[in-house]
């Protein structure tokens, strides 16, 4: 079966760039958000859990319907059983999606237990059998991958590559990790240069691009067509539009920490706030700032005393603290090491 042509990217003499699918954060709020910053040239959705009572969720499927970024948006699917991932693909491909995602990457234990996410990779079988199916079922839109290099190992890695060529994967993003890596350790950028090589689709490379220096780099090394980046998107909305300028050659605009802080009133405004217990949204707000905070000061005091915050107004005076009392100040164009 032929590949199916992948939507046009806003900027298409650049690599392409995607915001992670990142479950609790890439909702409808967090994509326009982003977009307020510098849109990635693809969203993808968190994933959608298929099962055989699993219906399409609704708060997920409103970062489609309700997407008005004019980005296009990748549907995310997790899963194991086969007739359900075909009917929710079909379903999924009611909407005005950009193609449909299999996720066979998730490190978290609670999933790949399920043998799904990054369970997945386990099963080369399993894997041929579910892509054949759904490249059957979704034929007239792309139908992309998300994957890890492997489980505990890379045993299965070019077995997989393969497998992915047989069924005309459209797209795959590939994070330079095992499962059992979680986000620790050396990201290996050489097997998705491999994967470039072996592969006949696209390739997104993901992993720790914390920085416009690092994803340069990362495309340098690897020849893939782009980049997928993260957790680091959350400390940084502007490293779409700094890859951008960087790949033209331009001087990366420094981001005022004044800035940040609208950043972060940007975040605390999400729309559910309203009806999130106080504790609940100083949370939320937490586990954002814990990547924020790290490009904020080298020494880490403003991570270390964010962490010791218990109320809203405590968090917020030591936000106007670090951020707004010195106009000079901006976020570094890349996380401090070792905070």
């Amino acid at each position: 079966m032929s590949q199916v042509s992948l939507p046009q990217s806003q900027h298409p003499d650049l690599p392409l760039t995607a915001l992670a699918p990142m479950q609790d954060v890439t909702n409808l709020w967090f994509m326009k958000v982003i977009a307020h910053y510098g849109s990635p040239d693809y969203f993808f959705t968190e994933y959608f859990r298929v099962n055989d009572t699993s219906r399409l969720n609704r708060n997920i499927l409103a970062a489609i319907t309700e997407n008005d970024t004019g980005r296009p948006v990748f549907a995310q699917m997790i899963g194991e059983s086969i007739p359900d991932l075909v009917r929710t693909a079909k379903e999924l491909c009611n909407y005005n999606i950009a193609g449909v995602d299999l996720n066979m990457g998730c490190p978290a234990p609670r999933i790949y237990r399920k043998n799904v996410g990054g369970g997945l990779l386990l099963s080369t079988e399993k894997v041929e059998r579910i892509l054949g199916e759904l490249r059957q079922a979704v034929n007239d839109r792309p139908l992309t991958v998300k994957m890890r290099v492997g489980f505990e190992n890379t045993d299965n890695f070019y077995k997989i590559l393969d497998i992915i060529n047989r069924h005309s994967i459209d797209l795959l993003s590939l994070h330079g990790r095992t499962v059992k890596d979680m986000y620790h350790g050396a990201v290996k950028y050489d097997l998705i240069a491999e994967a470039v090589k072996r592969v006949d689709c696209p390739v997104l490379a993901n992993g720790n691009i914390h920085s416009a220096t690092t994803a340069l780099k990362v495309l340098s090394q690897t020849g893939a067509a782009g980049v997928m980046v993260g957790r680091w998107a959350i400390g940084n909305p502007w490293l779409f539009n700094q890859i951008r300028q960087a790949l033209r050659g331009e001087a990366i605009a420094p981001v005022p920490l004044v800035e940040v802080r609208n950043y972060i009133d940007r975040l605390w405004q999400t729309p559910t706030a309203a009806t999130m217990p106080v504790r609940s949204r100083v949370g939320y707000l937490k586990m954002f700032l814990n990547y924020i905070a790290l490009s904020v000061d080298a020494e880490g005091h403003f991570l270390r005393l964010m962490r010791q915050t218990q109320t809203e107004v405590e968090l917020l005076n030591l936000c106007d603290r670090f951020l707004v009392a010195d106009l000079t100040k901006t976020l570094a164009l890349a996380p401090y090491l070792g905070v």
